[in-house]
């Protein structure tokens, strides 16, 4: 018989980001534990989220079924760090290196890591590279902050195949990207999405990026495929912020809408955004979490001092193409990550002397009223 515990809460983000999940749901598979949250959707009254102890079998769609009128959340967090992929001297992946990085990242601000998307250049991991890094991820956070791979592509058969590793690796959740290239239709992605989310039994966060993809996914497909079970977020990089206030007004409330722009992270906030993906979180993650966490609890003169002040920074780590800067930025603050693969290619002593000077007091002062 399940053991039920309810919390209760004034907003569905209430379980603090950061918290150890099998500490929290001790006893459960790694299945269960993914999609584990639900969220009552009573019209009135406190929302409350009920976690259920099931460890005798697993959380599975005909379970859901039977619960009335709850839906699954899943809680990446408010912060999360879209992680470059550290290479050694031989272009090839620096597992120690990596090991320090996400201790570095976990230390510093970051609730939740992003593997393999683009910021870790993904183009050009192979999947074998990509499997290997999600599992000593995987490994490394040992449970203390979600991890999400990044499984999409624009071939949907390759993107369920590599979903299937990152779930066998014990990933928490997985990003999409819109297709690129072959630039499919609206209806072509919203199959293509469903296609992959039907593969697998973890909660997936979708990425629209436009600017890489050339196509863009539009709020009405976002809004329809938020209907799908386990596709419960997404990360909005069109930088238009109608788009993504239409979404987050038609979509469930357990529905999740992360900026994917730095700069946009307090914009967001303020149409009802639930944080940030992150590269700037490499360097400034403190105060990224300083910033959202001020919004969120009523400072907003803060977090908009914090937002003036973190822009520059933000603004020189897109000053070349991603991941560039960012990983020219940690080698310069001591946290060693190597260089890019082709065909990106490394900073010029100009643009390295500029970066430079746009890097902050890892130890800078807060933000004063």
């Amino acid at each position: 018989m399940a053991e039920i515990s309810y919390f209760c809460s004034l907003g569905l983000h209430s379980i603090n980001a950061g918290l150890s999940y099998r500490k929290l749901y001790g006893g459960l598979s790694d299945a269960q534990e993914r999609m584990v949250n639900i969220v009552s959707t009573a019209a009135t009254g406190p929302l409350v989220a009920a976690f259920l102890f099931l460890p005798d079998f697993p959380l599975t769609s005909k379970l859901r079924q039977k619960l009335e009128k709850g839906v699954f959340f899943m809680n990446f967090g408010q912060v999360i760090t879209a992680m470059v992929t550290p290479f050694d001297q031989h272009g090839e992946i620096d597992f120690p290196a990596t090991q320090k990085l996400i201790e570095h990242l976990i230390a510093n601000g970051s609730d939740g890591l992003v593997v393999a998307g683009t910021t870790g250049e993904s183009p050009t991991l192979s999947t074998d590279e990509k499997a290997e890094l999600f599992q000593f991820t995987v490994n490394t956070v040992a449970g203390r902050i979600p991890v999400i791979a990044g499984t999409g592509s624009n071939n949907t058969r390759a993107s369920i195949s590599l979903t299937r590793q990152a779930e066998e690796a014990g990933v928490d959740g997985i990003m999409l990207v819109t297709p690129y290239y072959n630039k499919p239709s609206q209806e072509g992605m919203f199959q293509h999405f469903e296609a992959i989310a039907q593969s697998t039994t973890l909660p997936v966060m979708l990425y629209n990026i436009p600017g890489r993809s050339v196509v863009n996914l539009s709020p009405e497909t976002i809004i329809r495929l938020s209907k799908i079970d386990n596709i419960v977020s997404v990360k909005e990089a069109s930088g238009d912020l109608d788009a993504a206030a239409e979404i987050i007004e038609k979509t469930p409330a357990s529905f999740s809408v992360y900026s994917g722009d730095d700069s946009l992270t307090l914009p967001m906030l303020s149409i009802g955004g639930t944080g940030i993906v992150s590269v700037s979180a490499h360097i400034i993650g403190n105060d990224m979490q300083d910033m959202v966490t001020s919004f969120k609890t009523g400072d907003v003169k803060k977090a908009a001092a914090i937002h003036r002040r973190l822009l520059p920074t933000m603004k020189a780590l897109f000053a070349a193409p991603n991941p560039t800067p960012v990983k020219a930025a940690l080698n310069l603050t001591g946290i060693r990550v190597g260089g890019v693969r082709l065909p990106m290619i490394p900073l010029t002593e100009e643009e390295t002397s500029a970066l430079r000077k746009s890097l902050p007091d890892l130890h800078s002062e807060a933000v004063t009223n």
